[in-house]
């Protein structure tokens, strides 16, 4: 707590010092007087609005920036930290991604595993954890809408959105690209080029993305030579925009992914019994490894999608289809470590165990027994469809009404070592809903909005190969109504006041995985939540300083949350009485100077679990250091612990200085940095399963050319090179799993 605070302290003055540098420079002199930030324009209610006017906690993040952020080789999770409130981690390296908004995210590491946060990628949602890795390139801008979006975008968004919009088709000729390359053999290339086929009528622009690392990690258990760490990624995407008159647009969108990777490294007893803190058996290059075939991982996924844009006059007809297809497959040395036959050496400066039984001894130290697991996602498929009318008045009322439909259905295939023998389970979702919203400027300074949404879902699951006994099919239905009320007031030019009370809905969840080792599927109820947050947003000194903030409060009934581990390695969904949280947001933008540009953002984040007879089991290793109150059965009473993966703080910051060269263009450096408060793991509390203080900066050095043509750049990602957990594993041992190493490289741009 001590160091949580110290960071909510750093962070808080890093935004006073912003917001007081803009009080000093308020009486700037004339030569500042052209200097103003750009309008953010979002679609976070469907329409094209600005930023400022939507009563909702919206972040963006510029195509570029998050190009930039890639430049070491990272991918979707860099996310984490860099916008206040969303944090993303994964167990499943570059596959299957978490994300979490406000705190509220899910823990599960299936390839069927639902979560609150909603990815949508070009107006399709990504519902399948596979979808939510496939990667962002040639890219126009992140949207980040935070708290409950059920009544717009539907079910399964009570944390929030995450929405990514590519670069579309214009009618004129014009391209881009980037190329990085950097330690370990890394590269990260993208761009696209379009302009019109037919002026007028026809336009396209394809976009590519190609990244990859060389293994840079040793198996020391197998001899000398890097073994793991690899990753070899394309993508790309055709985009075709066809304008036959004035009133109608079609976009077509075909995109794919294809990945080659080494899956998460897991690291055996890296944590020592009452420390959180990595001990010597961690060595970020190298591992001991006796299963998981180096933790293999592959994948690829396509998809196609079309919207229609009609106007109608008094209103726009939009259509929007989806398909989304993918296959994956993940092996994995789950233990981190080694059972070698007896005599077999170990390495020195590595902690082992004593002889296990008359045949083996395990390394680094006590692994009670291997595991070595295989998970496949299978025949995914997914379709949906949506439709809405949405008004074109300029008078005081607009509104937009709707339908939407979803279904899905894909098969998951685990083998754990070879024993049991493979299981397969088979899952398929269909949801539709209605839905309609509306505003009404009451005044020139007030408008009110309210929302409505109806929403049927089904899910099914199924065993159609099982190690055992038979094993039931499962079909679960419920149906709920969403709904949201704001304000927003205009207190002047440039300031604005909002309120917002919303709900939102999760929809049931099945989990199977458990069938694979003998176990029961889980079945966990809807949730639901009501949130209640209030806002500033402000645009002063003239719109060189922007300065958002907002205050939130939230109930969820019936929360659900997965149990992962223990003893007996589970993954079971249970309900929670209730989950609450609250805290604030504040994101600042500010032009200093001609020269200095800055920008923060803080969130800071309280929750707890309300549910005063909710147990799990605590670390089947028993090395670990439980603090919670334990039942009669050993398990650990969690009511009143913070949710799981739930940052307290998360802060970021970035600043750059430009120093202009003649008239021919400008130098530049600049520097981000992210930090993530408190963090507990799991469900239950232990001593080491708790983060703390942790923080990854980047620096960038360069030039680039006057009409913006193109930029060169020298760069470090994880300038400091630090060695952050990011997860553990707590059936075996003390497992954990860290974040990536420190690249440097180089960096060009170039655009016409």
């Amino acid at each position: 707590m001590m160091m949580g605070n110290r960071f909510l302290v750093l962070a808080v003055s890093s935004i006073a010092l912003i917001a007081s540098g803009a009080v000093a420079q308020s009486s700037g002199d004339a030569a500042d007087g052209g200097l103003k930030l750009d309008e953010v324009v979002v679609t976070a209610q469907k329409r094209v609005e600005n930023l400022q006017d939507v009563p909702i906690s919206v972040d963006t993040l510029d195509g570029e920036r998050f190009a930039d952020f890639q430049a070491g080789g990272g991918d979707i999770l860099q996310l984490a930290a860099r916008v206040p409130g969303v944090y993303a981690e994964s167990s499943n390296g570059r596959l299957a991604p978490r994300f979490y908004i406000r705190g509220l995210g899910n823990v599960d590491f299936d390839l069927a595993a639902s979560q609150p946060v909603s990815i949508i990628i070009d107006d399709v949602v990504q519902e399948n954890v596979l979808l939510k890795s496939n990667p962002i390139f040639d890219s126009e801008q992140v949207e980040v809408l935070r708290g409950p979006q059920g009544t717009l975008f539907g079910r399964n968004t009570p944390a929030g959105i995450i929405k990514f919009d590519s670069r579309r088709p214009t009618q004129e000729f014009s391209g881009n690209a980037t190329i990085s390359a950097g330690s370990f053999g890394t590269v990260h290339a993208e761009g696209g080029v379009g302009g019109p086929i037919v002026q007028d009528l026809l336009a396209f622009r394809a976009s590519g993305l190609y990244r990859q690392r060389n293994d840079f990690i040793d198996n020391a258990f197998n001899g000398d030579g890097d073994d793991l760490g690899n990753f070899d990624e394309f993508a790309g995407r055709l985009q075709l925009l066809i304008t036959p008159t004035e009133q109608l647009d079609v976009l077509l969108n075909i995109h794919g992914r294809t990945l080659d990777a080494t899956s998460a490294i897991f690291r055996a007893n890296v944590l020592t019994t009452g420390s959180n803190d990595l001990n010597d058996n961690f060595d970020r290059d190298t591992v001991f490894f006796d299963g998981g075939q180096d933790n293999v991982q592959d994948s690829e996924t396509w998809g196609v999608s079309g919207s229609v844009n009609y106007d109608l006059g008094f209103a726009t007809f939009t259509s929007i289809t989806g398909y989304e297809s993918g296959n994956s497959s993940s092996v994995g040395d789950i233990d981190g470590g080694v059972i070698a036959p007896l005599g077999t050496a170990v390495p020195d400066g590595i902690t082992s165990a004593p002889t296990f039984g008359d045949t083996a001894v395990s390394f680094p130290g006590f692994i009670p027994f291997p595991s070595e697991t295989q998970d496949s996602l299978e025949d995914l498929d997914q379709f949906t469809q949506e439709v809405r009318l949405a008004s074109n008045s300029d008078g005081p009322l607009n509104w937009q009404v709707g339908a939407y439909y979803f279904d899905t259905s894909f098969d998951i295939t685990t083998v754990g070592a070879g024993f049991p023998p493979l299981t397969t389970v088979s899952h398929g979702s269909d949801s539709w809903s209605l839905f309609g919203q509306a505003s009404y400027d009451v005044s020139d300074q007030l408008t009110v909005t309210g929302g409505l949404r109806y929403t049927n879902e089904d899910r099914e699951f199924s065993v159609p190969l099982a190690p055992g006994a038979p094993v039931d099919p499962i079909s679960v239905s419920d149906d709920d109504v969403s709904w949201d009320v704001s304000a927003l007031y205009k207190v002047s030019d440039g300031i604005n006041l909002y309120a917002r009370v919303a709900s939102g809905f999760r929809g049931p969840t099945i989990q199977g995985r458990d069938v694979a080792f003998f176990g029961d599927p889980t079945v966990a109820e809807s949730e639901t939540i009501l949130s209640y947050e209030v806002g500033l947003k402000s645009d002063l000194l003239q719109d060189r300083l922007r300065f958002n903030l907002t205050g939130y409060y939230y109930e969820i009934d019936d929360q659900q949350f997965s149990i992962i581990g223990g003893a007996g390695n589970t993954n079971q969904v249970v309900n929670a009485d209730q989950g609450v949280g609250f805290g604030l947001e504040a994101d600042v933008e500010f032009i200093v100077t001609e020269n200095l540009f800055v920008q923060a953002g803080l969130g800071w984040n309280d929750t707890e679990i309300q549910d005063d007879t909710l147990a799990t089991a605590v670390c089947g290793s028993g090395q670990c250091t439980p603090t919670d109150p334990l039942n009669e059965f050993g398990q650990a009473l969690i009511d009143g612990n913070p949710f799981p993966n739930a940052p307290e703080i998360t802060f970021n910051i970035f600043a750059e200085y430009t120093y202009p060269f003649r008239n021919h263009g400008e130098f530049f450096v600049n520097t981000d940095w992210a930090v993530q408060g408190e963090t507990n793991l799991f469900l239950y509390e232990a001593v080491e399963f708790r983060t703390s203080g942790q923080f990854e900066g980047a620096l960038q050095l360069g030039y680039r050319e006057a009409a913006g043509r193109y930029s060169l750049a020298f760069f470090a990602r994880n300038l400091t090179d630090e060695e952050n957990v990011k997860g553990a594993i707590d059936f075996n041992n003390l497992t954990a799993f860290v974040n990536q190493p420190r690249v440097f490289g180089a960096q060009l741009s170039a655009s016409f």
